[in-house]
């Protein structure tokens, strides 16, 4: 709901359309600007409550015969929604904090990691902008080590970004990640002044590295998404 009680534009396209959430829309336009989910593509939907992401991307997974699946992983219980969803798609109660990369890849086909991994994990916002953004870098610290594997501090240019969040989300640094190679991640953000630096270890992993805030983001929310494109 937007301020006041009125729905917004977003909100009644997601009832209409049958999506648990507006945040589908936010997807949605990744997709068709990036094209990240390809037929058959096997996807890690990290945070996936109340699971509007699950929708989009079995969408995107094409007809069964194409196969295809995705997981999604939330610390809640989550249901996967009827409308949009097929048998393709399931989903586990856990902390992605503490989950262990060996455990997300046995979530896998055939245990060969994941070719998309979606992120859109937030902390419960406190109003205290420094406190929030760096729960949300956490946060972002986790998905990309999850689908990156080990993390070297190497450059200068990003090590003391990384570094600031490394030892509260990498809870065992030896094993590799769980992002097929080609693959692509999209990991949440709230706007803060360390996003740059996990921009340009990104662009280091991967061929592409862009910003994007979609059309269907809260005009109040700070929220950001880093999409990147083609682990190398």
């Amino acid at each position: 709901m937007a301020a006041g009680g009125t729905a917004d534009f977003f909100y009644r396209e997601s009832q209409r359309l049958g999506y648990v959430a507006r945040s589908a829309f936010k997807l949605i336009q990744m997709q068709k600007q990036h094209k990240l989910i390809a037929p058959g593509a096997a996807v890690l939907d990290l945070g996936c409550a109340p699971g509007a992401w699950l929708q989009v991307a079995c969408q995107n997974l094409g007809p069964l015969e194409k196969g295809g699946i995705v997981v999604g992983v939330d610390v809640k219980k989550v249901k996967v929604p009827s409308a949009h969803c097929d048998s393709r798609v399931r989903t586990v109660c856990a902390d992605v904090m503490t989950l262990m990369k060996r455990q997300a890849r046995a979530m896998s086909p055939q245990e060969r990691g994941f070719s998309v991994i979606l992120s859109d994990m937030c902390p419960p916002v406190s109003g205290i902008t420094t406190k929030d953004g760096a729960i949300s870098c956490e946060l972002g610290m986790r998905a990309l080590s999850l689908a990156v594997g080990k993390i070297k501090l190497k450059d200068s240019n990003y090590s003391d970004t990384l570094e600031k969040y490394l030892s509260s989300t990498e809870p065992e640094s030896d094993e590799d990640g769980v992002l097929r190679r080609g693959g692509n991640l999209v990991v949440k953000f709230l706007e803060n002044e360390d996003i740059s630096g996990f921009g340009k270890f990104c662009k280091v992993k991967f061929k592409k590295v862009s910003l994007l805030r979609p059309k269907a983001t809260r005009p109040s929310s700070r929220e950001i998404y880093m999409i990147c494109e083609g682990l190398r």
